[in-house]
């Protein structure tokens, strides 16, 4: 069942989600946090226990595959779950003014901008517009398990380039926010990565920094 008070610890963060995901894969939604009586006592604040920092693919709606509702998580989301300076400053301001407990790293397998990035590293083939942006900054995730050459980028699985990009992810967050490195220190926040796998709507741990009780 879903925890009736807010989760207050990471790990119980991580959990309640845990549990979300389950209801979602199984078809037993419970919706909650949908009421007309909730959506009034959210009018004057919001406590949300979770902030999710997710790609903007229409197939993955972390409020859905979650089974969270209004308040519950903090959202956040770009194409490829990619990282500037806004994104930062509205990850820290779901934590250290909102209070989540846990940051999540959403990526999900087929994506889009992974894929991208892989071509425009082994052709030099890169999108126009800004659409170039989000590429380039994909790139930086996934160059490095080119060790064979860029062309090794090919023979691998794009689960494992997607799974890369979501563990640099993770580190980048730790590395550019002074805030969230001291609150994961101090045992506050954690943050994690996870793989959404879009036929089955399973989630996986894939990275943790801070204690989230697995």
């Amino acid at each position: 069942m879903r925890p009736v008070t807010r989760p207050t610890t990471p790990a119980e963060a991580w959990s309640a989600l845990r549990e979300g995901n389950t209801r979602f894969v199984r078809g037993e939604m419970l919706h909650p946090s949908q009421g007309v009586d909730h959506r009034a006592n959210l009018s004057s604040a919001q406590h949300p226990f979770a902030v999710i920092f997710g790609c903007s693919d229409s197939r993955v709606a972390a409020e859905i595959i979650f089974d969270q509702g209004l308040g519950d998580v903090f959202v956040v989301r770009t194409a490829g779950h990619v990282l500037d300076t806004t994104v930062i400053g509205s990850i820290e301001y779901g934590v250290d003014v909102l209070g989540a407990s846990l940051v999540v790293v959403l990526g999900h397998d087929s994506c889009g901008a992974v894929a991208a990035a892989t071509t425009a590293l082994t052709t030099g083939e890169l999108p126009t517009g800004f659409v170039r942006a989000i590429v380039d900054r994909v790139i930086p995730s996934i160059v490095n398990l080119a060790g064979g050459g860029l062309g090794a980028l090919d023979t691998l699985d794009p689960a494992v380039l997607g799974q890369e990009h979501v563990r640099h992810t993770v580190q980048m967050l730790q590395g550019y926010s002074r805030s969230l490195a001291e609150a994961i220190t101090e045992g506050r926040v954690a943050i994690v990565g996870v793989e959404y796998t879009l036929a089955e709507g399973t989630v996986h741990l894939s990275e943790a920094l801070g204690d989230v009780g697995v």
